[in-house]
Order: structure tokens, then sequence, then C-alpha cells
């Protein structure tokens, strides 16, 4: 699997802003047959840091009804990674 394929998109929440700043933890959408090992070659190769630990959760379907019709939403996938001492990822600078 292609590096620029595992990782979707950052995730910022109030949630992994706080773990951004208090345990330096980077939080990503991934895809969903990616695994731990490719998760953290990923994060190391596109932004140059030392990736300590990857912790990962799937999200489940959630229903959602527009109108009469009930759809679901897809499932996906997210990565919580800690980064090395001293290390961080500016998804947002100078905002």
């Amino acid at each position: 699997m292609n590096i620029h394929e595992v990782i979707r998109r950052p995730l910022v929440s109030e949630k992994s802003n706080i773990g951004r700043e208090e345990q330096n933890l980077a939080t990503f959408a991934v895809d969903p047959r990616a695994n731990k090992h490719d998760i953290q070659r990923a994060v190391e190769a596109l932004f140059g840091v030392d990736v300590v630990k990857v912790r990962t959760m799937r999200q489940h379907r959630k229903k959602r009804r527009v109108g009469m019709k009930i759809g679901r939403r897809a499932e996906w996938k997210k990565a919580i990674v800690e980064l090395g001492e001293g290390q961080s990822i500016e998804f947002f600078e100078g905002v």
C-alpha cells in the first residue's frame, strides 16, 4: 500500500487538540485496510518524525435518515499516533 493512500486526513477536534498539546499525540483518519506498521511507516515518511506507538480503532457504521429513506455512513478507521519526545506535527501553521 502506498504511503499517500494510508493517511486520509488529520482529525482535528477538541479531544485530539488536548491530546496533541498534553500528550504529544496526533490523530488521523486512515485507510481501513492499513495496519499499525503501515501507519507508522507512512507518518514517519510524510512528516519526518519518530513514532513511539500507534493505536487504532474502527468506527462502526451509523444509521442516518433523510426524509423517509434510511441509509448508513461508511465505516472508517482512526489512528492515534504517539510521537517521540520533543517532536510535533503542525497541521495549521500561522492560523
